[in-house]
């Protein structure tokens, strides 16, 4: 059986391009490629990489890897959980790997968890290839429906407890999700002290003013939003967030309402803690950080050329001088602020 090619691996090698984060690219090592197709919606494909496990790839983008989904998985999943009191009936828009269903049925309060995903290939190929996360699947709770989830949700009114839109980035099916008239939607969808969470479109690396746009769009509809994040390594500069909205005003969703024991949480959880939770949401002193982002700012290094030669090293290696971080810090602040930032 000839090898099965695909436009982003060369030479042994995927690499992930996209005009979202224009000008850097994620490169993994492609062990065998697993599965190649257009289904109705995007292109599928799935390798198995050298480090990192089976991988999924949509659009040429990467969506999961065996190696670290499950820091995505549990914090979009148990950021919404963990801020209801009892969350008893649960939706999950997207998210056809199975992965955040996974998460959801591991809270014993949950009584009935429905995914609705619009591509029926992803939910079939995962169960194929990425048994780790499509799990979630065979749970006695969960129920599994091939649809739209924009019109799925437009005859559901006061049904859930918690939503979680496990989406894609907000091109192609995925674009509607990223629109205040689906913020409306699950509002409409959501009981009394509904929480939601979805993802936020990337990270404040890459992307703040869509960042800001989505936020902005999330407050119109619900009183409640705050925006945190998690580590990933496979995601673009490490790092993906998400929206996270309430329908009860007073409820402080940077703290979890429920909590496991320490020893269910080590059981349970190989990334999401009490801890992770809380320290998930920046604090408004990282608003110089954002300002910072969007732009090219780059230091002002201290300046070597004048320091004498090392014996040994050759004519073009220079000694290494001593740095005075005070005056480090001076270079790298704005002129009149000199103060170190904790992130």
């Amino acid at each position: 059986m000839p090898a099965i090619e695909h436009p982003t691996i060369k030479d042994g090698w995927f690499r992930e391009i996209s005009g979202m984060w224009p000008g850097q690219a994620m490169t993994l090592q492609v062990k065998e490629v697993l599965h190649h197709e257009k289904s109705q919606y995007q292109d599928v494909l799935i390798f198995e990489s050298t480090n990192y496990g089976t991988v999924l790839v949509l659009d040429n983008v990467i969506q999961c890897t065996e190696r670290d989904e499950f820091s995505y998985q549990e914090m979009i999943t148990h950021l919404a959980m963990n801020s209801h009191p009892n969350p008893e009936k649960v939706l999950v828009i997207g998210g056809g790997d199975g992965g955040v269903l996974r998460e959801v049925v591991k809270h014993d309060c949950v009584k009935e968890a429905t995914l609705c995903d619009i591509d029926e290939a992803v939910i079939r190929l995962s169960k194929q290839y990425l048994p780790g996360m499509s799990v979630g699947f065979e749970h006695p709770k969960t129920t599994t429906i091939v649809g739209d989830g924009f019109k799925f949700l437009e005859d559901k009114k006061g049904e859930f407890d918690v939503i979680i839109t496990d989406s894609s980035d907000p091109e192609g099916p995925a674009e509607a999700l990223f629109q205040k008239s689906y913020f409306e939607l699950l509002n409409g969808a959501l009981r009394e002290g509904g929480v939601i969470t979805t993802q936020g479109s990337e990270n404040q690396w890459l992307h703040m003013p869509l960042i800001v746009n989505l936020k902005k769009a999330c407050k119109e509809v619900f009183p409640n939003v705050e925006y945190g994040y998690t580590t990933i390594p496979t995601y673009p500069s490490g790092q993906i967030g998400f929206m996270v909205c309430s329908k009860d005003a007073n409820r402080d969703l940077k703290k979890p309402l429920r909590s496991w024991s320490t020893d269910e949480e080590e059981q349970l959880c190989r990334y999401y803690s009490k801890e992770i939770h809380e320290a998930a949401f920046p604090r408004d002193s990282r608003k110089r950080l954002f300002t910072s982002c969007a732009s090219d700012r780059r230091p002002k290094l201290p300046v070597l050329s004048n320091t004498p030669a090392v014996e040994g090293l050759g004519r073009s290696r220079v000694a290494p001088k001593e740095i005075d971080m005070r005056e480090f810090q001076h270079q790298l602040e704005p002129e009149g602020k000199h103060t170190l930032t904790r992130l």
